[in-house]
Formats: C-alpha cells, sequence, structure tokens
C-alpha cells in the first residue's frame, strides 16, 4: 500500500520588494505630480490611481548609487532584512519602472536628484505584498514627452499631472494618499524628521521613522 502523500506545507506569506517615483514639477498653483490609473482586472489595487512604480526584478541589481545621496542611501539599509535589495538595486528599479510606464526616463542621475521619503509593507491578508520605497524626484531632469502620454501601453491609464490638492480627491489607496501628504510637506519647505515607514513585517503593525 502506498503511503499517503503528506500534506503540503503552506506558502510563506512573500513580501517583494518593490520602488516608486513620485514624480514632481512646479505648477501656477504650487506643485503637480505624475500619477496614473491602475486598471479595474488588476490583481493589487485595481482602479486606484498611484505614482508610477513596480516590483523589483534581479535585472536591477547594482553597487551603484544611481541617484542617491550618502545619507539617502544608509536610510534604505535601516530595518531591512538580511536579503533586501541594495539602495543602488532600489533606485534602478524606480528608475526602470518610471520609464516603463510613463516613457520618461532620469538618465545618469546626480546624487540627490532622488530622495528617498517613505517607506510601506503592505499588511498581511492581501493578495499580493510589497515592501515599497518612494522616491521624490523633479521632473526638471526628466527626458521624454512629459505632457502627452496617450500611447503609454502600461499597467496605468489615465497619465496625467495634477495638483497636489486635486490629487486628494482621486480614487486613491490609503498609503499613497499618506505619501501624497508626506511630499506635499517636503516640496512646502517642511523638514522631515526622518522617513516615516509603515512596517507590517510583523504580527502588530508599527510606525517608524527611518
Amino acid at each position: 500500500m502506498t503511503p499517503a502523500t503528506p500534506p503540503q506545507a503552506t506558502p510563506p506569506d512573500l513580501v517583494r520588494s518593490a520602488a516608486t517615483v513620485v514624480l514632481w514639477r512646479p505648477a501656477a498653483a504650487g506643485f503637480e505630480v505624475l500619477m496614473g490609473q491602475r486598471g479595474h482586472a488588476a490583481a493589487f489595487m485595481p482602479s486606484k490611481y498611484v505614482f508610477p512604480g513596480g516590483g523589483v526584478d534581479a535585472a536591477d541589481a547594482t553597487d551603484g548609487l544611481p541617484g542617491l545621496t550618502a545619507d539617502c542611501a544608509h536610510r534604505l539599509t535601516l530595518n531591512c532584512p538580511a536579503d533586501a535589495p541594495s539602495p543602488g538595486t532600489l533606485t534602478t528599479a524606480a528608475l526602470r519602472e518610471l520609464t516603463e510606464e510613463t516613457g520618461l526616463s532620469l538618465p545618469n542621475p546626480a546624487p540627490g536628484t532622488l530622495r528617498f521619503m517613505f517607506r510601506a509593507i503592505t499588511p498581511p491578508g492581501r493578495s499580493r505584498r510589497f515592501d515599497a520605497r518612494f522616491f521624490l524626484a523633479p521632473a526638471a531632469h526628466a527626458v521624454g514627452e512629459t505632457e502627452n502620454f496617450s500611447e503609454s501601453l502600461t499597467e496605468l491609464s489615465h497619465l496625467h499631472w495634477i495638483g497636489l490638492s486635486a490629487a486628494r480627491a482621486l480614487d486613491l489607496p490609503f498609503i499613497t494618499e499618506v505619501v501624497l501628504a508626506e511630499a506635499s510637506a517636503i516640496l512646502a519647505g517642511q523638514t522631515q524628521p526622518g522617513v516615516p515607514f509603515f512596517d507590517n513585517s510583523g504580527p502588530i503593525p508599527t510606525f517608524r521613522r527611518l
């Protein structure tokens, strides 16, 4: 008699590293940011308006620090697992995602072009989970068509520039709302007392500053 096959262990609740760019530019009444809408059939945050970004790929790996200051690079290493992507890998992923989703690029960014300004880990129980880092970057350094995104064939639709206040009226995920508020404060000249980190890696949600 063939012994019964033991039940398979439940797969771990995997958390994938991700990187997002909050691209901004001056406007007549303050500042605008570039946002797009995810498809209604998307597995993660369907129909929500978000900033360009996505998961880190193996090809993003680098030992360089494109666009980062030493301080931002250091903060990106805090409260991270041993197998976390390097700071340069995270910014490389962010830049790649920006180009893939908007057609815009930030070639050879100087230190300080990308500012690490927010981090959040998706809570357990979601269809997909990410350890997402958000980078604030000025559109003044962007190369590509900055006004017409109608031919951009990506996961995001309705790509457009929108004022910081008007963006709050969009259908936003909670974390995007918080990131938007943080970006507004930074662009208004307020001092950021450490990078906010919504840490849902453990059983108890924890708010930290990096």
